[in-house]
């Protein structure tokens, strides 16, 4: 499983890995699902930002609810993201995303027509 590392963190409220097509590649947590949902949603969003603005492909977005923070950061078609206790610290979340984006390149990437 590629996000277990995250399960060892404390604050994580639930985990998601989402593909190309927006279905949830694995999750964790109660809320992976939603999370999944929301992250892929988010994603559609930023990449209209993104093109709108000309700042080009959004790579990582944190935000802070009143009861938690997510982060998230993209490979290519894929998300990864992440929902904390509010109050915890994302820096180590954030770096192990990172790095996790980066091994998640023998995936099956959708095909260009």
């Amino acid at each position: 499983m590629r996000l277990a590392p995250l399960r060892a963190m404390p604050g994580v409220v639930a985990s998601a890995l989402v593909g190309p097509d927006g279905l949830p590649i694995e999750l964790i947590g109660d809320a992976g699902d939603a999370l999944a949902a929301e992250l892929t949603s988010l994603r559609v969003v930023l990449d209209r930002v993104g093109r709108r603005l000309g700042a080009g492909n959004v790579t990582r977005v944190a935000f802070t609810s009143e009861r938690v923070e997510v982060v998230a950061v993209t490979s290519g078609d894929f998300v990864l993201g992440v929902a904390m206790t509010r109050g915890h610290d994302t820096r180590a979340a954030q770096q192990l995303l990172a790095r996790l984006a980066l091994d998640i390149t023998d995936l099956p990437r959708p095909e260009v027509a």
